[in-house]
C-alpha cells in the first residue's frame, strides 16, 4: 500500500469517532485532508468543525462543513488530526504543517483526541522529525541561542524557494530545531514553553493523544493511551 492509501484507511476508521450531532476539532496537514474529504460524507450528521489553521477552515467549506470559530464554541467533542512523530505513550511531535499553535489550542478544549498517522510514524524516542516552534519574530535570534543550549540545531523554516521566513497564520515564525534526541517530552514541552518569545511548541505531551490510529500494510492498528 502507498502512503497515501495508509493515510486514506486512517481517515475512513476516524469516522467512527465522530460525535453525531456535536461540533469536531480537524486538524492540519495530508492526513487531515483525507479525513476532512470523509467526513464530507457524513456532514449532515454533524453540527459543523472548528479548525486549526487557515487552510483547514477553507477546506472544510469548500465541501459545505459548517466552520466554527472556536470563541463561540463552549466544548469540542473530538479532536482529529495527524502527527509527524508519536510514541507508544502517545507524547507526539506537530507541526510540520506550521499549524502547531492553533492544533494545541484546539486539542486543548476537544474531550478526546484522536491522532491518525501511517505507521511510519510511531517512534520509541522522538526528536528524528525536527521540532518546530513558533516564535514572537523579533525573538527569533534570543530564542535560537536558548534552544541551541537545549543541544539542538535551530533553522529558521523558510517560504518555499525563497530566503525569507514562513509567516504562520498567527504571523509567527517557526524553528525547526534538528538533532533533538527527546527522552522526557512532557519536561522538554514545559522548558521550551518557559522561554520568552516562544508562542507555542510542536511537542504535544502535556496533552497528548487519547488514541491514535496507525495505517499499516496489516490493517489500521488503534493503539489507546
Amino acid at each position: 500500500m502507498t502512503q497515501d492509501e495508509l493515510k486514506q484507511a486512517v481517515a475512513r476508521t476516524a469516522i467512527d469517532y465522530v460525535v453525531k450531532g456535536e461540533i469536531i476539532g480537524v486538524g492540519t496537514g495530508s492526513t487531515a485532508n483525507f479525513f476532512i474529504d470523509e467526513l464530507a460524507k457524513i456532514k449532515d450528521s454533524i453540527k459543523g468543525a472548528v479548525a486549526s489553521s487557515e487552510a483547514t477552515a477553507a477546506r472544510l467549506a469548500g465541501h459545505g462543513i459548517a466552520v466554527f470559530d472556536l470563541n463561540d464554541v463552549s466544548e469540542i467533542a473530538v479532536y482529529i488530526d495527524g502527527a509527524d512523530e508519536i510514541t507508544e505513550s502517545g507524547a507526539m511531535i506537530k507541526g510540520g504543517g506550521a499549524a502547531l499553535t492553533r492544533e494545541k489550542i484546539v486539542a486543548s478544549v476537544a474531550k478526546q483526541f484522536v491522532c491518525i498517522a501511517d505507521g511510519s510514524k510511531l517512534v520509541d524516542t522522538l526528536g528524528a522529525f525536527p521540532l518546530p516552534v513558533e516564535v514572537v519574530p523579533m525573538a527569533r535570534a534570543s530564542v535560537s541561542r536558548q534552544l541551541a543550549a537545549l543541544g539542538g540545531t535551530p533553522r529558521l523554516r523558510l517560504k518555499p524557494a525563497s530566503d525569507e521566513a514562513f509567516i504562520t497564520d498567527n504571523g509567527g515564525e517557526i524553528i525547526d530545531v534538528l538533532g533533538l534526541k527527546i527522552v522526557d517530552p512532557v519536561a522538554l514541552e514545559q522548558q521550551i514553553n518557559q522561554i520568552v518569545g516562544v508562542i507555542a511548541v510542536g511537542l504535544f505531551a502535556a496533552r497528548g493523544a487519547n488514541v491514535c490510529l496507525l495505517g499499516t500494510p496489516e490493517g489500521v492498528r488503534t493503539l489507546a493511551y
